[in-house]
């Protein structure tokens, strides 16, 4: 074995620390063409599917984003919101690379 090579449990439990874990939600919006945004079609009709482990599984259709996302977020998990913890500089106020001088 090389000194650079890494050794097989820790590149093992790395792996682990990547990999989803089973019960993750997400919704895929029904719509003709590519995936998009979920905040382009707020109306269309999502599935809802569940990761197992190996394969995306169907759970149920919701009828919109708004009821997808009751079925995504379960009550028994803690919800961060971004901006909560989030450092944003970019969006404070004041003179920016983009943004119009204060008249």
């Amino acid at each position: 074995m090389d000194a650079e090579d890494e050794p097989l449990a820790d590149w093992y439990a790395a792996r682990a620390k990547r990999r989803r874990s089973p019960g993750v939600r997400d919704a895929i919006a029904l719509v003709a063409g590519p995936q998009r945004g979920a905040h382009l079609f707020k109306d269309a009709p999502r599935l809802v599917v569940e990761w197992d482990g190996f394969a995306w599984q169907p759970v149920a259709v919701a009828e919109n984003y708004a009821e997808a996302y009751g079925l995504i977020a379960r009550a028994d998990q803690l919800r961060i919101f971004p901006h909560a913890d989030t450092p944003v500089p970019l969006l404070r106020k004041g003179p920016g690379r983009h943004r119009k001088p204060d008249a």
